[in-house]
Parts: C-alpha cells; structure tokens; sequence
C-alpha cells in the first residue's frame, strides 16, 4: 500500500481511539504517542506509528507533511449550535449585564422569539451567506464536524428553510453538517394561551413533514420552565420515535424540571445544558448512557453557574462539550475558547476536555465509527496544533491555536488560513 499523505514529525499525537464514549477515567487516560506519524489514504487514515516507519508507505506520489514537533488531535467536533439564524441580539446585552433573567426577555418578545422574527424575514442566500461566515470561523478553529439545529420557525416553512440552508452548506462548505429539528424551542405568541395545540401542530404537520423531506436526523425539545413542560416534551418523543428521529434534549438549563431523567426515560443520546440537573438525573442518565453535552459558554456569556461535570464524570456518565453557538446566550463560534471554560469553569483536566471535544462528542452525533478519534479506516480528519501538548492549549487561553486542518484527508486550513475558500454564494 502506498499512501497518499504522510504526516511526520508529531511531537504528541492524541489518537483518542475506540467506537465507545469515554467514561470516568477513561476520559483523562487517553493515549498519546510521542514523534509519531500518521498516513493517509483515500481521505482516511490508513497507518499510524513512530520514528520513520512510514518510508515503507511512500513512493514519488506521496505528499509528506511535517508537523514540526507539534500537536495532533482529532478534527474538533461541535455537537450543539444554532447555526443557521437570522439578525442578531446584542440590543439584548444590557438587560443581560442588568440581570434581567432570560425567562423574562422571553416573555417581553425578546429572546429565541426575537430571532424568530429576524430568520423568517430573512431570505434562503442571506441565511446560507451569514451561515458560511460562521463555518469558516469554525474551521479556523479546528472544527471539522457541526451539529446544526433548526428552531428559529416555530412555523413548518421557515424550520425547513433554515433546514434546507443546512443541507445545501453541507454540501458545499468542508465541514461535514448534522442535522437536528428543533420546532419546539419555543412557544409562538399566538399558542401562549394554547401551548397543546403548538404541540399537536409539531407531531402531526411539522416533524412528519421534515421527515419525509430527509432534512433532520435528530429531534430536540426546549424542556424548561415557560417553554415546553415534561409531559409535552415526552410526547413530542415518542412521536420522534415513532417517526424514525434520534433524540436530543435541552434538559435543566435554568430550572431542575427533570429533564435529565426524562432523557434517560426516553433514550436521548444526549441531554444538553443539565446546569440544574439533579442528583437522581446524572445517575439515571449514567445507567441508560445518555451523553451530558454542556456548554460552558453559554453559563460564561449569561454570567450563570456551570454545569457540574466533575459529579457526572465521578457518576459515569459521558461527557461532551459544545459551544451552543447562537445569537443569544453564546454568540461565538470559538470552540477553543470553550474547551479552556472546560478547564476554568467546569474542573475538567485538559485531557478530560479533549475528550469532551472528539470522541464523546462524535458520539453525542452518532458518528462514533467514522469520526472522533485517530485510527485506521475513520476519516482522516485532524488538527495541527501550534503547541507542544494538550495542556497548553488550556493554559494558553483566548487565541487560535490552529496551524493546520485536514477534512477527510484534505488541508483545508494552513497556517491559520482557509484554501480553496468559496468565494461566490451558491446561489450568486
């Protein structure tokens, strides 16, 4: 076998190899191999090792690359965004520094509906452009798979036009795109007397429909005081069951209202936020492997507590981290950014945040066997860091860290610049 590119030269490659999340102390014992090489084939990794025995790989085809000493990981892998939304909030930013609690910019109109309002007057190439922007931010930081959430409708038209502006970026942008419907983030003013009939209207027009369209893998639900209750929420699952979706759920972000069992009850992969899960639903969600996805920027942006990771490692339960990029609670797309919170709000070890960010994040996705670690035959995406180990990039904080990304076998970013950027809409 000859390879296509050679990667030499790693000082420390984090390979974070397996199929399975990583749970307790098997989130910080990662293995990484010190002068290490990896080979790449076909868009995928095909050989990794030590010193020089890749020479055996090569013939005068071969691109060889060296890492200079530094770090490889994984492609970074966001598993919560919103990705495709109109407008923006920042009118938003001082009654947020006032303390005004978001429940109750809600209430005034303010909040998800006032994103609700900006993406349905928005066209298809004004979201898609906007939505583009946000991706090469992303990759710029290492990011090469994004979980991307509809959820700025609360109307079947416009949540399959935000749906729609995510497959067409999949196809066009190198970040590969996950799909996930989110009609109830919220309760449209005109159902705030009739919250049931909204959610009649989610299970039998609006989630049948985006299934028949192919447009979202998984389903999620906004579980919160003033948003969608228990009983709505469970319901809305089964149907998502019965539909063929994936589950996910924004579970205890601001009230203990006991989403984190009811993602253990319902078999969510996982269960987001948890800043308010109880005791009972962290060991619920160990029991049945439900992944915790927690966003520290957002507790960070909202001056809010974080999530309690150290108690859900100790518990068992996997956990990933994701940056919830929004217009509203975390407007920034720096997932490098929220693996240092990972350390300096959640007490997490930088192993245990490496972890957080490729393979049990490729698992709260359910790309385990394709993406999240380095190991023959999984996509050869990867990072190059400009730092000698994993630590620095934790105590180095609020820069890019980047050197260089390849996406399935493909360098997409050298020395911190995008190739082969776009430079026309798809739609220009």
């Amino acid at each position: 076998m000859v390879a296509d590119i050679i990667i030499k030269n790693i000082g420390k490659l984090a390979t974070m190899k397996g199929n399975e999340p990583f749970i307790g102390k098997a989130m910080n014992d990662i293995e990484i191999i010190e002068n290490a090489y990896v080979a790449i084939k076909d868009g995928r990794f095909c050989d990794i090792g030590i010193d020089d025995g890749y020479k055996h790989l090569i013939n005068q085809n071969t691109e060889i690359k060296d890492a200079e000493g530094k770090l490889v990981t994984p492609g970074l892998i966001d598993a919560h965004t919103h990705l495709v939304h109109g407008g923006s909030r920042e009118n938003e930013f001082a009654k947020k520094l006032a303390g005004v609690p978001y429940l109750e910019i809600l209430k005034s109109g303010g909040g998800i509906l006032s994103t609700v309002k900006s993406t349905k007057s928005s066209t298809f190439k004004e979201l898609y452009e906007k939505a583009y922007k946000s991706l090469d931010r992303m990759l710029e930081f290492g990011v090469t798979t994004v979980e991307a959430k509809s959820g700025y409708g609360l109307e079947i038209g416009t949540e399959i036009k935000q749906l729609e502006v995510a497959k067409a970026l999949g196809e066009k942008h190198p970040i590969d795109l996950v799909s996930t419907f989110l009609g109830a983030h919220a309760i449209p003013v005109e159902y705030k007397k009739n919250p049931d009939e909204f959610v009649d209207i989610l299970i039998n027009e609006m989630m049948p429909k985006v299934k028949e369209l192919d447009l979202a893998e998984f389903c999620d639900v906004f579980c919160e005081d003033e948003v969608f209750d228990i009983k709505q929420t469970r319901k809305i699952f089964k149907r998502a069951n019965e539909l063929g979706y994936k589950l996910k759920i924004h579970a205890d972000e601001i009230v203990s209202l006991g989403g984190a069992e009811l993602s253990a009850e319902m078999g969510c992969i996982s269960a987001d936020h948890l800043m308010a899960a109880s005791d009972n639903g962290i060991m619920l969600m160990a029991d049945k492997g439900v992944i915790a996805n927690i966003l520290p920027g957002t507790s960070f942006n909202l001056n809010k507590n974080y999530a309690d990771a150290r108690k859900m490692i100790n518990s068992g339960v996997a956990v990933s981290l994701s940056s919830d990029y929004n217009p509203g609670s975390c407007p920034s797309e720096n997932l490098q950014f929220v693996m240092q919170l990972g350390c300096l709000g959640l007490k997490m070890t930088p192993n245990e945040v490496l972890s957080g960010v490729t393979i049990n994040a490729a698992c709260a996705i359910d790309r385990q066997s394709e993406i999240g670690s380095i190991e023959i035959g999984k996509k050869a995406d990867l990072v190059i860091f400009d730092a000698p180990n994993i630590e620095y990039l934790m105590y180095h904080f609020g820069i890019n860290h980047t050197h260089c990304v390849y996406k399935n076998g493909e360098l997409v970013v050298n020395n911190k610049q995008i190739l082969n950027k776009e430079t026309e809409s798809i739609l220009s």
